[in-house]
């Protein structure tokens, strides 16, 4: 893949049409910080974040839209329940392949940590030194599922699809899309508790102290069930998005859990040499 370094690119996966960007060297040139959006995100909604974390740690971040949101390809609905495990599972490990991903981080947001999570603790791939998830959610809580219902309220009835119509080319496939598989009476059951035991590699998680979509047992979950080291930042005046509501104090938390990535790799380094 020839990559425009700051310029949107375009890449297939499976014949389906996905945009992306780079920000600072290319994934087959340095460590590389792979983002993951939230449920109704895409790059554009990720604002200043990606290129604020590529100057803080010094590596490359690339971001994408997965199909149904942004500019990439839209998407057959309704989506199936198990979207997020199949994002996980088949669609993340050929994105990687074809971006040519050498070694890094996943950073996810909302559906994004939970797709980092489920890809982490499933495949067994080296390549992954560590996890970043914001706002994670490994099964739903009456909190979340009263926001999406607010939210579908305010998609029909206020200015919400104006504003997310801005951002993708299918607003009513990308909303609905994730609205109708969270609120699907059989959705009450899901649970991807399971591939957090998996996970043999750090964890960051970030969360809100006033996230209106999960409470504090999203976290918990990860300290109880990961063998690996986890460490937890609970952000005061901050609400599901910490790279919007707390900008500044989230690009600190992350680049300085880079850096120690970062050491421990060189402390292995040194330790084989």
């Amino acid at each position: 893949m020839e990559w425009i370094v700051d310029k949107p690119v375009e890449f297939s996966v499976d014949d389906v049409r996905l945009e992306g960007r780079c920000f600072g060297p290319p994934p087959g040139e340095a460590d590389t910080i792979v983002m993951l959006h939230e449920g109704l995100g895409c790059i554009a909604l990720w604002r200043a974040f990606p290129s604020a974390l590529a100057k803080a740690t010094g590596q490359g971040v690339f971001c994408y839209s997965r199909q149904g949101y942004g500019g990439s390809d839209t998407i057959p609905l309704p989506r199936p329940l198990y979207y997020m495990t199949d994002e996980g599972l088949r669609i993340l490990p050929k994105v990687l392949d074809e971006i040519g991903f050498q070694r890094g981080t996943l950073l996810g947001h909302s559906d994004g940590a939970s797709i980092a999570a489920i890809y982490a603790g499933g495949l067994q791939d080296h390549r992954i030194r560590g996890l970043v998830l914001m706002a994670p959610h490994f099964f739903t809580e009456q909190r979340g599922l009263a926001s999406i219902e607010e939210a579908g309220r305010l998609y029909e009835t206020g200015d919400l699809r104006k504003r997310l119509a801005k951002y993708h080319k299918d607003v009513d496939g990308a909303f609905r899309g994730w609205k109708d598989a969270w609120l699907h009476p059989e959705f009450k059951d899901w649970d991807i508790t399971e591939p957090l035991a998996y996970l043999r590699m750090p964890v960051l998680v970030i969360q809100g102290e006033d996230d209106q979509y999960g409470t504090r047992a999203q976290v918990d979950v990860v300290v109880d069930d990961v063998y690996s080291p986890v460490d937890v930042e609970m952000l005061s005046n901050c609400r599901h998005s910490p790279h919007i509501d707390q900008p500044e104090q989230t690009v600190k938390i992350v680049a300085e859990y880079i850096w120690r990535l970062q050491r421990i790799e060189k402390a292995r380094s040194d330790v084989a040499a």
